[in-house]
């Protein structure tokens, strides 16, 4: 059978599994059982024990479960409403108000854990329930949390930038410094998006309680000081070479303990239930990443991610259209796999193309990075899709579409950054 009508059957079986109802971790998980059987001499049950284990297993995954029961915490303390107490009283003179709460504290939160997927929950667990409570509509709430969520991999530390300076053989420290100005501007594009969206529903953003003096806006500020202690902790246990992001989310975890207590809103009830909200949203989580960690495993025996790669080498375009075809081509291919399985699966094939193109390949580290950022938030396997559908128990086309717009945002980062490449390369030439 042909490329094409391998991928199309693959397609229309993860279809019917999530149709018919079946958990996402096993429709991932099904398909690519269906695909190794079919397609492949490897038994699949063989392959599929040992990938789910290695992905259960996986000592740098032990920071999402800590970064998450971190959130839980701030969720069920007097953390996260003194969050929104500091941040308000600056936000309420944008059209929009609140709801840029969820792209600067994703910003912020993506200096912290490098991962989109515990951006998403962690600031998703603070945010939804306080703009809710505030009467914000749910819509664009959801879709501005996704869309922002995907800052993780891009704002540094990024795990994906370290899976590519590896293998692209470029500094990870330099991709790091790359990814500021990129990380800001998209940041700044979700921002302007909201300030849009409010000027043309006017009716839609809730009125600010009152109007505040500059005096009142910093003497309401100090509700921002436990959450900035909490960030600097994290933050500088990286940064000083201290602490790993695994034990800086551990610290994030001790730290948020240490803050409530002293807030006076830690109980025995609250730790139990934050520590089994965690439980309950990463067992989610990692039976979604053990599904998708087989079927990159069969999409690797299959080959069809070489095999696509080597189409798209083989088609001698400009370097233009060289970005618009991978564009388009990890767009496709975030439909099936996770990020990292992108980059490991297919940058062999790829990098001898681009750097005969004469593109830079800190460039494109950072454009790899924007357009796998776009494959969390495109269905079937978008994994910020998964992790809202999980916390807010909507439709996953319900949460694709109002994440749409932040789509197409990205889709505009892509083109800045191919007419503006220095957004990416400046800082790494001048520091």
């Amino acid at each position: 059978m042909s490329d094409f009508g391998i991928t199309f059957l693959l397609i229309l079986a993860l279809f019917a599994l999530l149709g018919s109802g079946v958990w996402i971790g096993l429709t991932l998980t099904g398909v690519a059982w269906i695909g190794m059987q079919l397609f492949s001499a490897r038994p699949a049950g063989d392959a599929m024990a040992v990938t789910i284990w290695g992905s259960a297993s996986s000592w740098t995954l032990t920071a999402l479960p800590l970064f998450v029961w971190m959130g839980e915490i701030l969720f069920r303390t007097k953390l996260s409403e003194s969050m929104f107490r500091g941040l308000a009283p600056w936000v309420t003179w944008l059209p929009g108000r609140l709801l840029h709460t969820n792209v600067i504290g994703c910003a912020i939160f993506a200096a912290v854990s490098g991962s989109s997927a515990a951006t998403c929950a962690t600031i998703g667990k603070m945010s939804l329930p306080e703009l809710g409570k505030r009467g914000y509509p749910e819509g664009i709430t959801i879709g501005s949390l996704a869309g922002a969520g995907t800052l993780g991999l891009l704002i540094p530390p990024s795990i994906i930038m370290i899976v590519y300076g590896v293998a692209a053989d470029v500094s990870i420290a330099k991709l790091f410094i790359a990814g500021v100005l990129p990380g800001i501007l998209l940041a700044a594009l979700f921002s302007g998006y909201l300030v849009v969206w409010a000027l043309m529903n006017p009716g839609k953003v809730p009125r600010p309680d009152r109007v505040m003096s500059l005096g009142e806006k910093l003497h309401e500020s100090r509700h921002l000081i436990p959450v900035v202690l909490l960030i600097a902790a994290v933050l500088g246990s990286i940064y000083s070479g201290v602490a790993t992001a695994t034990e800086a989310a551990a610290v994030g975890v001790v730290g948020s303990l240490l803050l409530s207590l002293v807030q006076g809103s830690l109980s025995w009830n609250t730790f139990k239930t934050s520590l089994m909200g965690a439980t309950r949203l990463y067992c989610m989580i990692a039976l979604i990443l053990a599904g998708a960690a087989f079927l990159t495993l069969a999409m690797g025996y299959i080959g069809l991610p070489r095999h696509l790669a080597e189409y798209i080498s083989s088609l001698g375009l400009s370097p233009f259209m060289l970005i618009i075809a991978l564009a388009v081509f990890y767009i496709v291919l975030g439909c099936f796999l996770d990020g990292i399985s992108m980059v490991v699966l297919t940058m062999g094939v790829l990098l001898p193309t681009v750097q005969a193109a004469g593109i830079d390949l800190i460039w494109f580290g950072i454009f790899v990075v924007v357009v796998v950022e776009m494959a969390q938030i495109t269905p079937p396997v978008g994994f910020n899709l998964f992790v809202l559908q999980g916390m807010t128990k909507k439709d996953i086309t319900y949460i694709a579409r109002v994440t749409m717009p932040f789509f197409f945002l990205m889709c505009a980062m892509v083109l800045l950054l191919w007419f503006f490449p220095g957004i990416a390369t400046w800082m790494p030439r001048h520091m």
